[in-house]
């Protein structure tokens, strides 16, 4: 019975491990930069084509994800806010494993279309780019600079489960850092929100 219980605990931890890739360092080149992917507006994108001026943000999303659910109007307010300041906007949904019903295309055209996205919403076919990222959580967030190095990697803000009470936002402080030629004062924080549903 022992051995049973090692053997599925060891099983479990492979599972949940196997897909926990290693995070993009702070300072790293944006990968998989020319990959050709399905914007909802059906038209092929690449992160590269993307970029403007000012950097690139990409975003790990979904239309599933209660904490991506919540953070509806803070995703619109940062969209916004980086497109106003010349920063690309990607918004990649990677969840495979529900690709055949709530994050199929037609899904993502309809969450987008209500969502009045001005940018892109792109699906990360195979996880691709979630996997050269090491992004595991919806939402998480990757700002790039001007020449695609990585400045910021994580939450929004503090308080994902909690629009009232968030005490700092971390992505428009990375962004207005980045607009205002300073270094990034918090490069890292922690996502909160839905593991990637990736295929088993």
């Amino acid at each position: 019975m022992r051995k049973y219980f090692v053997l599925v605990l060891l099983i479990g931890l492979f599972s949940f491990t196997r897909y926990q890739q290693e995070t993009l360092a702070i300072g790293s080149d944006l990968p998989k930069a020319d990959v050709k992917m399905k914007d909802v507006s059906g038209d092929l994108i690449t992160l590269a084509g993307a970029k403007k001026e000012n950097g690139l943000l990409v975003m790990f999303s979904c239309n599933t994800c209660p904490y991506v659910l919540k953070n509806r109007e803070r995703t619109r307010e940062i969209c916004e806010y980086a497109m106003a300041n010349n920063i690309g906007v990607v918004l990649l949904n990677a969840n495979e494993g529900y690709r055949s019903t709530a994050d199929s295309y037609a899904a993502m055209k309809e969450f987008a279309k209500a969502e009045n996205y001005k940018w892109h919403y792109a699906v990360d076919s195979r996880n691709e780019i979630a996997d050269a990222f090491g992004a595991n959580r919806t939402p998480e967030c990757f700002l790039f600079s001007s020449n695609l190095k990585l400045l910021y990697h994580g939450a929004i803000d503090d308080n994902p489960a909690d629009a009232d009470n968030v005490g700092r936002k971390h992505l428009k402080e990375a962004i207005t850092e980045t607009l205002n030629k300073k270094d990034i004062s918090l490069k890292q924080s922690r996502s909160v929100g839905c593991g990637i549903k990736r295929k088993s």
